[in-house]
């Protein structure tokens, strides 16, 4: 059975201004990308729905919502649009913003219904992964959390457990705190420390509230960070959640900027960490999930070099084949490469390109480690802690 590839030229509604980092065209490439290569059909491709206010209403505040709306409608004040996080430099208003927003929300919430309900195992949404957003705040190029109310409307529809994952070099603030003390979501987040990046938070010691005390782990990566530390940080950790929580699905945000390119982080990874990450999660939904695992983009600010290849091979483990390798199609760099300002890859991988030494790699890894060690270690049993002994 083939994954659902959710996108749909709808999407790119959701669109700040030329200038923002957050460009909807890395859709566009990523999925022109698999369609020159080969790996997905044109007509495979689903346009998403656009989500109700009832819908997003299953997180969100409803005066959170309409002040989304009066924004679209140019009808919101300063004060008001400020209160809500809305018409900041991170988060401007534009005509679309509602729109825009709830369809990502939309497609989210189709991609887990598909798989909750077993009309396919596996799905991507290449849109998906707004992790910031808020109850009642737009945070972080983030409007609505896509994430959350999909994991809602299925925890509520289907009484599924959820397994959220999310490798972005920002932690996903905004999932865990709308679901920390909730027991039937689990929260699994591998990041940058937020002592240098946004939104600051993170930290090993944030596992939870009340019911929800447990459910919710972090491993805070340091600055420089290459992909031999992240891959085994996320390999154990991910296990460890596997095991302890045993999730009905798991649900990944796959943003692309712990990449050595991504100018608004400070990790040092190469394209082989994201080649890694989906083979890793689609090993373990195998074993732990009857192979139901839902996929999202997130962040990723190197556009043209770095997130269409990274998101590219989530499709490759979403569908079981290896990681693509070799060159890059011509036609696709033919296609894009006048919309760059700098020579697109050529290959899948990273060979073509040099990376600077990184002189505290051993301290690195060996912190991270321990870092690790620390987010699983009270909830594990005493034989699978004799392991890391």
């Amino acid at each position: 059975m083939r994954p659902a590839y959710i996108f749909g030229e709808n999407e790119t509604s959701y669109r700040f201004h030329a200038d923002h980092p957050f460009n909807p065209i890395r859709l566009e490439l990523t999925t022109s990308l698999l369609t020159t290569a080969g790996k997905l059909s044109r007509d495979e491709c689903i346009a998403p729905p656009l989500a109700s206010i009832e819908d997003l209403a299953l997180v969100h505040d409803r005066d959170y919502i309409e002040a989304v709306q009066a924004a679209a409608a140019g009808t919101l004040t300063g004060l008001k649009a400020n209160k809500f996080g809305l018409g900041t430099e991170d988060t401007p208003i534009f005509p679309t913003i509602h729109e825009g927003a709830a369809r990502l929300v939309g497609g989210t919430m189709l991609a887990l219904d598909l798989v909750a309900s077993g009309k396919v195992e596996r799905a991507f949404h290449v849109g998906g992964g707004l992790h910031h957003g808020m109850q009642r705040k737009a945070s972080g190029f983030c409007v609505y959390n896509d994430a959350a109310v999909a994991i809602a409307h299925v925890c509520k529809q289907y009484g599924m457990r959820v397994l959220y994952v999310d490798t972005d070099a920002h932690h996903g603030d905004g999932v865990q705190w709308l679901f920390y003390d909730d027991p039937d979501v689990m929260t699994l987040s591998i990041h940058e420390t937020g002592r240098y990046l946004f939104p600051g938070t993170g930290a090993v010691t944030e596992r939870g509230n009340g019911n929800g005390y447990g459910y919710s782990w972090n491993v805070p990566v340091d600055a420089f960070t290459q992909d031999d530390s992240f891959l085994h940080c996320y390999e154990t950790v991910l296990r460890e959640a596997c095991a302890w929580f045993k999730p009905d699905i798991i649900l990944t945000q796959n943003g692309a900027d712990a990449h050595a390119f991504d100018p608004l982080t400070h990790l040092a990874s190469t394209i082989r960490t994201f080649e890694q990450i989906p083979q890793i999660a689609s090993r373990l939904a195998d074993e732990y999930t009857e192979g139901r695992l839902v996929a999202l983009g997130g962040g990723g600010y190197d556009w043209f070099r770095t997130v269409p290849r990274a998101w590219a091979q989530v499709w490759a483990g979403l569908t079981r084949e290896a990681p693509y390798h070799g060159d890059i199609p011509a036609d696709w760099i033919a296609q894009w490469q006048h919309r760059a300002d700098q020579p697109l890859p050529t290959r899948w991988d990273d060979t073509t390109y040099s990376f600077d030494h990184i002189p505290r790699r051993q301290q690195i890894e060996e912190k991270n480690w321990e870092v690790t060690k620390r987010a699983f270690w009270p909830f594990i049993s005493n034989d699978r802690k004799s392991l890391y002994l």
